[in-house]
């Protein structure tokens, strides 16, 4: 059995700040892409409010106010299902790439366990097969239980996805119902 060398230490620690720095990156990223929507999101609804109270004070009669009142939800309800998805979209791609990388470096670890083991098992004493086929065993069931956990984390993302999809056009409807239904009772 033989240690790492320190030429590939230093590989191994150099991949792995590399990999920190470019997840830092990717954070910072998804940060500023937050921001961004935040601040034209804001821009927009000041925006839009001053229009609509320029609008509802230019009103002549109660009707008339209730009427502007009723149609600017249905764009209000929108535009807020709007930013719920952009926010979801942002935050998911950051997901998607940590989870990647994450998966990357659970490989090379993964990996370099079976290399040690079958590097191991060769240098292994005469007699001690049953314990380096156990410990084979350990990692391969090890190994297993980790691709079964990351399927059903899998399953789960898709299933939350399915299911956002599912309450934002929900919400979606039933915006369009309540407006429809102010408009009629104005």
């Amino acid at each position: 059995m033989s240690l790492p060398t320190p030429e590939q230490f230093a590989a191994t620690q150099k991949a792995g700040l590399e990999a920190l720095f470019g997840l830092t990156t990717k954070a910072f990223e998804g940060a500023v892409k937050l921001a961004e929507l935040n601040i034209e999101t804001a821009r927009a609804a000041i925006a839009e409010g001053q229009e609509h109270a320029q609008r509802s004070l230019s009103s002549k009669d109660p009707q008339g106010f209730f009427a502007l009142q009723a149609g600017f939800a249905q764009p209000a309800a929108e535009k807020a299902l709007a930013y719920g998805r952009n926010v979801y979209a942002i935050v998911s791609a950051a997901q998607s790439e940590f989870t990647q990388a994450a998966q990357s470096q659970i490989e090379q670890q993964q990996h370099a366990v079976q290399t040690f083991v079958d590097n191991a098992a060769k240098n292994a004493p005469a007699g001690s097969e049953t314990a380096v086929a156990a410990f084979k065993s350990a990692i391969t069931a090890a190994q297993g239980a980790y691709d079964s956990v990351n399927k059903a984390a899998k399953q789960a993302a898709e299933m939350a996805e399915t299911n956002f999809d599912a309450v934002t056009k929900a919400a979606s409807k039933a915006a369009a119902q309540a407006t429809r239904a102010a408009k009629q009772a104005a």
